[in-house]
């Protein structure tokens, strides 16, 4: 891939402005709790119900609400202060994380008590996710946006790479409740941190419901440079439910077992880090072209995982793979930050979030199905091929090529 032209000029750093380094502290408290769930949910669930049907349960109960409300989220965001419904939904999850926690510390958890807490949580995670952007784009100054996502991508991938051994401590010390009792503590840390943060925004008027919705997609679908990078977008969350889904198997059957996997997703999450530091000091002329370019890279591992490769070439890859897309999200954030009118931000990053996390349940469905009539090969091959053409395709948009430009 031909590197694209940038400016490295040092440019304002956003840490100068109080309310973003709120902002970024709870941020970071917050992620880092979350990271440390996965794990810590699918070993607690595991061992309460020795079900992974009881495991399916509880994800759905967390994605589904999310899926459905996104576009209410994002009205929602637009409609009032992001700090505010932000604050809220802090505050909810941190209810629901904890109650999981009391559950699981109690040694009789009830199931239900649990997959009704991951709905409440889903849901206000469906209010939270479309007020990232508008809390950035309203605690920085305009030319500090893109420095801004990048710490913000530093942080979550830093949390990444640390969540998952905070998670393993605390399940073999005290136990997995432990976790959700500490996530539930850096939410609340959150919420007390934003009371504190001070957002500029530009409110909308008052109008039905189905009118936000519609406006807000019709900001979507008039910039042809957001809606087929959305498209690629999608492919690459499809695709990557595709690896997650299947590369265990690999990793486990040919390429020399569980440390191989471990270390897979180790040199992954560095990757993202690495690619976050890049875009904090690298601003492309092309930012939509070069940041669609870089996703494609994740069809190698896919690839790599069908032949199968040497786990060293596989793994190296992969954290090339996720450099890609570590460089992508603040460069993208940036570029959605400057281009959409500040009045319907939120209803645009929800749409951008519906379409992302939609593809991935298709992935995980599709990826054991095909895997178990054609083998393994066939739906890794399927995914790299289709996460490529797409991403490469968004060359040929106009809009994808002159973004950029003429700023």
């Amino acid at each position: 891939m031909p590197a694209a032209p940038s400016d490295t000029a040092p440019l304002p750093h956003p840490l100068r402005s109080r309310s973003f380094r709120l902002l970024l502290t709870g941020r970071t408290f917050s992620l880092l709790g979350d990271a440390a769930i996965p794990a810590a949910l699918a070993i607690a669930v595991w061992e309460a119900t020795g079900s992974a049907s009881a495991l399916a349960l509880v994800l759905a109960c967390a994605m589904v609400p999310k899926l459905l409300l996104l576009p209410l989220g994002g009205v929602v965001g637009d409609r009032f202060n992001a700090r505010t419904v932000a604050l809220t939904t802090d505050v909810v999850r941190c209810v629901t994380q904890l109650l999981v926690g009391v559950q699981l510390l109690s040694g009789e958890p009830s199931l239900w008590v649990i997959a009704c807490a991951e709905v409440a949580g889903g849901a206000a995670g469906a209010f939270a996710m479309p007020t990232g952007s508008p809390l950035i784009k309203g605690t920085v100054a305009p030319e500090s946006l893109q420095r801004a996502n990048a710490a913000m991508s530093v942080a979550q991938s830093a949390t990444r790479v640390g969540g998952p051994a905070l998670a393993g401590t605390l399940i073999l010390t005290v136990g997995a409740g432990w976790a959700f009792v500490l996530d539930a503590a850096t939410f609340a840390l959150s919420a007390a941190l934003l009371a504190a943060v001070r957002v500029k925004r530009v409110p909308i008027p008052r109008r039905s419901l189905a009118a936000d919705l519609k406006e807000g997609w019709q900001e979507v679908r008039s910039r042809d440079w957001y809606w087929t990078s959305l498209v690629a977008h999608s492919a690459w969350n499809g695709a990557a439910a595709v690896l997650m889904t299947l590369g265990p198997v690999i990793a486990l059957t040919r390429l020399g077992g569980n440390a191989t996997w471990l270390l897979f997703l180790q040199v992954g999450a560095v990757g993202v880090l690495v690619g976050a530091l890049a875009a904090d000091r690298v601003r492309p002329k092309r930012p939509v072209l070069t940041a669609n370019l870089g996703l494609a890279t994740y069809a190698l591992p896919l690839l790599l995982l069908a032949l199968p490769a040497p786990a060293p070439v596989t793994i190296a890859a992969y954290g090339i793979a996720q450099a890609g897309l570590g460089f992508l999200s603040p460069v993208w954030q940036t570029a959605v930050q400057e281009a959409i009118p500040a009045h319907a931000l939120a209803r645009v990053t929800s749409y951008d979030w519906l379409l992302s996390l939609a593809a991935m349940p298709v992935g995980y469905a599709l990826a054991p199905l095909a895997a178990s009539a054609w083998g393994p090969e066939v739906p890794l091959v399927a995914a790299a091929s289709v996460v490529g053409c797409c991403c490469l395709a968004t060359a040929l948009v106009p809009g994808v090529r002159r973004f950029g430009t003429d700023r």
